[in-house]
């Protein structure tokens, strides 16, 4: 990892703005597709150690599908949801980041 630069906050910016574009951003899904099952694994890889699924996710499920009220089982579901996706999207995004950054080192080797 040594070497690599950090990246200005507008480098981000125009990057995340270039995948705005149809074009690049059925690039970027075409070649996810094609890649899913080694990124499912990889995924899933990160996930199991830092232990996403264990005893204490298992105790959140529990505890928002035992709620009397149906409206309070309702949120606590939808929420837990919600904090799963955006955990799945950051790990996501991570694994994304550093596949680029190895390619990248690749092709300067």
């Amino acid at each position: 990892m040594a070497g690599r630069r950090a990246y200005t906050d507008a480098e981000v910016e125009a990057a995340v703005q270039a995948l705005t574009d149809p074009q690049q951003l059925q690039e970027a899904q075409r070649i996810v597709a094609e890649n899913a099952p080694t990124l499912q694994r990889i995924l899933n890889i990160a996930l199991n150690e830092a232990e996403w699924f264990g005893s204490a996710h298992h105790a959140q499920v529990l505890e928002a599908a035992g709620k009397a009220d149906i409206e309070e089982r309702l949120q606590a579901v939808q929420t837990l949801l919600a904090e799963e996706i955006r955990v799945t999207m950051m790990i996501g995004a991570a694994v994304g980041f550093e596949l680029a950054h190895q390619l990248i080192d690749k092709e300067d080797s």
